[in-house]
C-alpha cells in the first residue's frame, strides 16, 4: 500500500507526464489550459494547497513579464523600433552582410527586450529586404530568432525564463529565512524545504539568493558571441533555401497608387532621394514627384526632397504601411488624412473593396467625402489591370476598387457585412505611430536600463541618506520595470487600452500556473525524488551531474514551453546539487540557460514559431539549421559555468 506522501508524488509526477504527451500528441491544445489544469489537479488532490497554488499568478516573474510586455509595446507604437529598423539593413546586399548588421542590435536589444517584440519588429523588415534582393527570406528569419533568444540569455531581463528561476530563488531565500534562524533544528529545515539539510543550506545560502541583473551575463555573452560565430560561418550550408516562398510573396503582389506629401520638419528634407532611402523600397517605385505644379519625372537619385513636394508611388500594401510610418510624410490622396499625432494614435488601415451598389462609385476620391460616410479617409487606391492617373484625388472610383483607407477601430466589424463593399480587411501592423513620443519612450527605456545596471551599487550609494535600511523598491528588478510601464502609461506614450492589449494573457497564464506547478513538484517530493534518482543513475561526480541537468533541461524545453521547464526544472537542479552536498549555483545556472536554448523545435521557444510560416520552414530545417547550433553553444555553457560558479 502507498503512504499519503506517496500518492502525492505519484499524482504530481504522472499529472506532469500528461501534460508533456498532450503537448506532443495535441499541439493545438493551449498550453495555458494545460498548465492551469495540473494546478487544479494539484490543488483538489492536496498536493498543493490553494494558497500556495495561487501565488504564482502574483509572482514577481508575472509581473516583471507584464510590465516588459507594455514597455515593448510603447517602443513599437512610438515609432522607436520602426527607426531603429529602417537603419539596421540600408544598402546591404549579401546574406552574410545582412546578418552582420542585423546580429549586434537583435543581440543587445534582446538583451533588454522581450525577444518576442524584437523578431516581431524585425521580421517584416527582413521580408522586404529579402524580396528587394531576391534572396528566400529562409535563409534570414531563422537566424534572427536565433539571435535573439542568444541575446536573452545575456542579462536578467532578456527572457521571461530568467525571471521564472529568480522567483524561485526569491521564495528560496524567504523559506530558509525562516528555516534557519539561529538555534535551528535538522528537523525544522527539513519540514520547510523538504529534501535540503541544514548543514548544507547554512553552507550553500548565499548561493541560492536571487540573481542580479549581470550575473548570467558572463556565460550569456560568450554563448551568444559562439551562436552567432557558428551562423555567420555555418549558415549558409545549415539554412534552407526556400525560393517557393519568395515567388509566392511575389505572386501575391497587389500594387497601389499613393501619393504623399512631405510636411514641415519631415526628416527627408533637403535630402537626395537616395539619401532619404526612397529609391530602393522593397516592392515600391518613386514615379514622380509634384513640387509646385511642376512634375519631376523620371525621378533620379540625387534630386532633393523640399517641403510640400508630393511624392507618387506606386508599389504593395506594406511597404505603404512602413513608407507611412516615416514622420512628416503624410497621404495626400484625401484632405481628410489625419495627421493629429493625437488623434492618429486612435486610427488604423483597412483595405475595402468597392461594390456596385457603393454610393462612391461615380465619384472622384476628392468628392467622395469618406469623411462624412464612413469617417475614414483614403490613403492609397488600386485597379486591377489599370495605369491610373497621377493625381490621385482626381481618379473616378468604379466597382472593383480597393482602397487602402485610414479608419477609426471597428470600421471592420461596423461595415463587414454593408453592401457598399465587396470586401473589409484590416491591414496588418497597420496602426498609427506616435512619433512625438519616441523621445520620451526612449528616456524612459535608457532610465530603466540604468537603474537595473546601478542596482547592485544603490547600498553603497545611498548610504549616506538611507543607512542601512536601503528602500526595498530600489533594488527590486520588477519594481523598476512596474514603474517604467508606468511611466510609459503616464507621459501617454501608450495609451491605457494599448497597455491592456500589450498584455499577453496566455503567456501570462501559462506562466503563474507553471510557477505552482513548480511549488507542487517541490512540496510534494516529486522534486527530490527525481534528483535522488538522477543521482543513483549518475554517481556523485558533480560535473557529470550538471551535465545531465543541462541535457535533460535542454530536451524538455524543445518538447514544452521553455517557462514551464525552469519552473519544474529549477527544484530538481537545487536537489540533485544538495544530494551531491555541492554549491547549487552552477545547478541553478544551467537550467537558466539551458531552459532558453531552444534551436531544434518550433515549439520550443516562441520566436522559433513565429518565423515558421514567413520563412516556410519545415520541421527538419530547425534540427538541421539548430543542432550544431545547440551542441556548441552547449559546449561553452558547460566549460564555463563550473569555471565561473566552482562545485565548492
Amino acid at each position: 500500500m502507498f503512504d499519503s506522501e506517496s500518492v502525492k508524488i505519484l499524482i504530481a509526477l504522472g499529472t506532469i507526464a500528461a501534460v508533456f504527451l498532450v503537448m506532443q500528441f495535441r499541439r493545438g491544445t493551449p498550453t495555458e489550459v494545460l498548465f492551469c489544469l495540473a494546478l487544479g489537479i494539484y490543488v483538489l488532490s492536496g498536493v498543493l494547497t490553494p494558497e500556495r497554488a495561487w501565488l504564482g499568478f502574483a509572482d514577481p516573474a508575472v509581473i516583471a513579464i507584464a510590465g516588459l510586455l507594455v514597455v515593448s509595446s510603447a517602443l513599437r507604437t512610438s515609432g522607436v523600433l520602426d527607426r531603429l529598423g529602417r537603419r539596421l539593413l540600408g544598402r546591404v546586399g549579401t546574406e552574410k552582410g545582412a546578418l552582420s548588421r542585423l546580429s549586434g542590435v537583435v543581440i543587445a536589444s534582446s538583451a533588454f527586450l522581450l525577444n518576442t517584440a524584437i523578431v516581431a519588429m524585425l521580421m517584416p523588415l527582413a521580408i522586404y529586404w529579402c524580396r528587394q534582393r531576391h534572396i528566400a527570406p529562409s535563409r534570414i528569419l531563422l537566424p534572427i530568432s536565433y539571435l535573439a533568444i542568444l541575446g536573452g540569455t545575456c542579462t536578467l531581463v532578456g527572457t521571461s525564463t530568467n525571471f521564472v528561476v529568480n522567483g524561485i530563488l526569491s521564495e528560496v531565500t524567504e523559506q530558509i529565512a525562516v528555516a534557519l534562524p539561529p538555534n535551528a533544528s535538522s528537523a525544522t529545515t527539513e519540514s520547510s524545504l523538504r529534501g535540503y539539510s541544514t548543514e548544507w543550506l547554512s553552507a550553500y545560502q548565499s548561493a541560492l539568493v536571487p540573481m542580479t541583473l549581470t550575473d548570467i551575463t558572463w556565460v550569456g555573452v560568450p554563448c551568444a558571441l559562439t551562436g552567432l560565430l557558428v551562423l555567420l560561418a555555418f549558415g549558409k550550408h545549415l539554412l534552407p533555401d526556400r525560393r517557393e516562398m519568395l515567388d509566392s510573396l511575389e505572386e501575391q503582389r497587389r500594387e497601389y497608387l499613393v501619393e504623399m506629401t512631405v510636411a514641415a520638419g519631415c526628416g527627408l528634407i533637403g535630402k537626395s532621394v537616395e539619401e532619404g532611402g526612397l529609391r530602393h523600397l522593397p516592392g515600391l517605385f518613386l514615379i514622380e514627384i509634384d513640387r509646385k505644379g511642376s512634375v519631376l519625372a523620371p525621378v533620379a537619385p540625387t534630386d532633393l526632397i523640399e517641403e510640400n513636394d508630393r511624392l507618387v508611388f506606386t508599389g504593395i500594401v506594406a511597404t505603404i504601411v512602413d513608407l507611412e510610418k516615416i514622420p512628416g510624410l503624410v497621404p495626400a490622396a484625401d484632405m481628410n488624412y489625419e495627421i493629429s499625432q493625437e488623434k492618429n494614435l486612435t486610427r488604423s488601415l483597412v483595405e475595402v473593396v468597392l461594390s456596385p451598389s457603393s454610393p462612391l462609385v461615380g465619384r472622384s476620391i476628392r468628392n467622395a467625402n469618406f469623411r462624412q460616410l464612413y469617417n475614414a479617409a483614403v490613403v492609397a487606391v488600386h485597379r486591377n489591370g489599370e495605369r491610373l492617373p497621377t493625381k490621385i484625388g482626381d481618379i473616378e472610383l468604379t466597382s472593383g476598387d480597393t482602397l487602402l483607407l485610414q479608419t477609426q477601430p471597428g470600421f471592420v466589424k461596423s461595415f463587414r457585412n454593408r453592401p457598399d463593399f465587396y470586401l473589409v480587411s484590416g491591414v496588418e501592423d497597420g496602426d498609427s505611430r506616435r512619433h512625438d513620443k519616441l523621445a520620451p519612450a526612449v528616456v524612459i527605456v535608457l532610465g530603466l536600463i540604468a537603474w537595473l545596471f546601478l542596482m547592485p551599487l544603490f547600498p553603497t550609494l545611498l548610504q549616506p541618506i538611507y543607512g542601512s535600511e536601503l528602500p526595498g523598491f530600489l533594488t527590486s528588478p520588477t519594481a523598476a520595470i512596474f514603474v517604467a510601464a508606468l511611466c510609459v502609461i503616464v507621459t501617454r506614450c501608450l495609451s491605457v487600452s494599448d497597455a491592456r492589449s500589450a498584455l499577453d494573457l496566455p503567456m501570462l497564464l501559462t506562466i503563474g500556473a507553471a510557477i505552482g506547478v513548480g511549488r507542487g513538484m517541490h512540496d510534494s517530493g516529486a522534486a527530490a525524488l527525481l534528483a535522488t534518482r538522477i543521482v543513483d543513475l549518475i554517481g556523485d561526480n558533480p560535473y557529470v551531474a550538471l551535465v545531465a541537468v543541462f541535457a535533460v533541461t535542454i530536451c524538455l524545453t524543445e518538447m514544452v514551453s521553455n517557462v514551464a521547464v525552469a519552473a519544474m526544472m529549477i527544484s530538481i537542479a537545487i536537489g540533485v546539487a544538495s544530494n551531491l552536498e555541492v554549491n547549487p549555483r552552477p545547478f541553478i545556472m544551467a537550467v537558466t540557460l539551458a531552459a532558453s536554448l531552444s534551436f531544434i523545435s518550433p515549439i520550443g521557444y516562441q520566436t522559433n514559431l513565429m518565423v515558421m510560416g514567413p520563412g516556410g520552414y519545415r520541421p527538419i530545417d530547425y534540427v538541421r539549421a539548430g543542432l550544431p547550433l545547440s551542441i556548441a553553444v552547449s559546449v561553452v555553457a558547460l566549460i564555463l559555468i563550473p569555471i565561473l560558479w566552482p562545485f565548492s
